[in-house]
């Protein structure tokens, strides 16, 4: 038996469409052979006499796709004479023949108690991070989603996102140049392409979803840029890389900036693939918030339960249950676009570092709020939006989504309260946006809004009026409605909005971006 095993590694030999030296440039390409010694994997370009051995024991092989794959050899420290790791790409006439190849590998180690070697070099065995925080459920659906290129033509035609992205990198060619790039998250390979035209030297495109095969043949179809960038199939959390990246390139946004919970992976990428000193493409998040009214809403949602306010349906009494669905339908977040005339105090903004935050913090968010009214209604609730910094060593550009701002596919995000509240202009509203992560990818939203005493002996009062709610951000309504005008009420007076707070944030952090809150000053003072 042991001599029948070893037939199945030793001395076996595999010819290569390709071997490219990853030191060198993309012309130093030749085929060869690769084959199984007793002792070593040897592989002999047919451009050269000398073999490239490497040692099994210590070499680190991983499978890059398909038909690709890499193999790395650690340099060693002798004598204090640094000697350099060795790494070649090979690729196979067709995948039985890397998947034979990649079999023989795990053969060898097999028998040889190799620790540390990962299956085909892709994948750990043991349960990733990613399956300990998500179910699996949640996952399958997530990532057939993304995997379906209606969903991926629906984002490239949102011309505000993808128009963003392509600014942010081409106007920035001095960060991509000659750089390593991996995109996390590179659905149809849009980004990586992108990066490619900047100069990158090399980019991985790493996507867990089936677009990954779309991304090659897309890829594929541009020839002047494929040759520079690897598709791997594979989760962030899970897949090795052959080389650490400069720049960290994603779309890792959702619903609220952190819906579908990318922003964890995207982090994870940061710490597993970026040097200290690269870049992250986008670096800095925001989630903006301000009180709203809106009545038409309001009534909106409340009528959707009156259909369990009756009581002879068929003859059944459905009442029992209109409170449970009054509630429900209130625990939806609304996404749409609205007005920004509807926002009844400046906003204030809360920063996410993503070159610095820690993933884990991302599991919980507790946001206080602070907000002056400027007009005396009712608040019906907190609107939310977000925007997103490139922070570019030749050109600074914000993605917004703010209302006002061309619409985007992320649209904003509005909680309302089932019980609004009264404030006049002036008045101090405070509260509380408490964002907890959940194990379906998305976040419970605990929110309450305050109105603090007005008038005469405040001081002595304590808060006059408070509404709470709980929403899940995995379950919108999404009415995306484009804004409308909507008609002043008599006593809400014209009333310019004062400067956003300033916050103890870095300066670039205090700028506002282009059509974000200095956008809604401006078309608030437009009454």
């Amino acid at each position: 038996m042991e001599d029948s095993s070893e037939q199945n590694w030793n001395n076996r030999e595999f010819s290569l469409l390709s071997i490219s030296d990853l030191s060198s440039d993309a012309s130093s390409v030749s085929p060869g052979i690769a084959s199984f010694k007793p002792d070593r994997l040897q592989i002999q370009p047919e451009s050269q006499q000398i073999p490239l051995n490497f040692d099994l024991q210590t070499a680190q092989i991983f499978k890059l796709g398909a038909v690709k794959s890499v193999c790395i050899m650690e340099g060693s420290d002798v004598a204090k004479t640094a000697s350099y790791s060795t790494g070649v790409t090979i690729e196979f006439k067709n995948e039985e023949e890397c998947e034979a190849f990649h079999s023989a590998v795990q053969q060898w180690i097999k028998e040889n108690n190799v620790q540390g070697n990962l299956p085909n070099g892709t994948l750990t065995t043991s349960k990733s991070k990613f399956d300990e925080k998500i179910e699996p459920s949640s996952a399958k659906m997530y990532f057939h989603y993304y995997g379906q290129l209606l969903h991926q033509q629906n984002m490239l035609q949102d011309y505000v996102r993808t128009g963003t992205y392509y600014a942010a990198v081409i106007e920035n060619r001095a960060d991509f140049t000659g750089r390593v790039v991996v995109d996390v998250g590179a659905g149809s390979g849009i980004l990586s392409l992108f990066a490619a035209q900047a100069g990158a030297k090399h980019v991985y495109a790493v996507e867990a979803s089936e677009m990954a095969e779309y991304a090659r043949k897309l890829i594929a179809g541009n020839p002047k840029l494929a040759q520079r960038i690897t598709v791997i199939k594979g989760r962030v959390e899970d897949v090795e890389l052959p080389e650490k990246a400069d720049i960290l390139i994603s779309e890792p946004m959702g619903t609220l900036l952190v819906n579908e919970r990318m922003l964890e992976s995207y982090v994870i990428a940061r710490d597993r693939f970026l040097t200290p000193t690269g870049k992250m493409f986008p670096g800095v998040g925001r989630i903006h918030m301000a009180p709203f009214t809106d009545e038409y809403l309001f009534i909106e949602i409340a009528n959707k339960a009156l259909f369990w306010q009756q009581q002879n349906y068929y003859g059944v009494d459905l009442t029992p249950l209109h409170g449970t669905a009054f509630q429900g339908y209130f625990s939806q977040p609304v996404v749409d676009a609205f007005d920004p005339r509807l926002l009844i105090a400046p906003p204030m903004f809360h920063v996410l570092d993503f070159g610095k935050m820690k993933e884990e913090e991302l599991y919980e968010i507790d946001i206080p709020l602070k907000f002056i009214a400027s007009v005396g209604t009712r608040v019906h609730g907190l609107a939310c939006w977000f925007d997103v910094l490139f922070n570019g060593s030749t050109v600074q550009r914000w993605l917004t989504t703010a209302p006002g701002s061309p619409t985007t596919h992320w649209y904003q995000l509005r909680c309302v309260l089932s019980q609004p509240i009264y404030v006049m202009a002036g008045q101090e509203i405070t509260g509380r946006l408490h964002l907890i992560a959940h194990n379906a990818q998305s976040y419970t939203i605990y929110l309450t809004l305050s109105a603090k005493m007005w008038g005469p002996g405040a001081e002595q009062g304590g808060i006059l009026q408070t509404s709470s709610c709980k929403l899940d951000l995995k379950e919108p309504y999404y009415r995306m409605s484009q804004p409308q005008a909507y008609p002043l009420a008599q006593d809400q007076q014209p009333q310019p909005l004062v400067q956003t707070q300033e916050l103890d944030e870095p300066e670039i952090m205090q700028q506002l971006s282009p059509n974000s809150c200095a956008q809604i000053d401006s078309l608030m003072q437009k009454i």
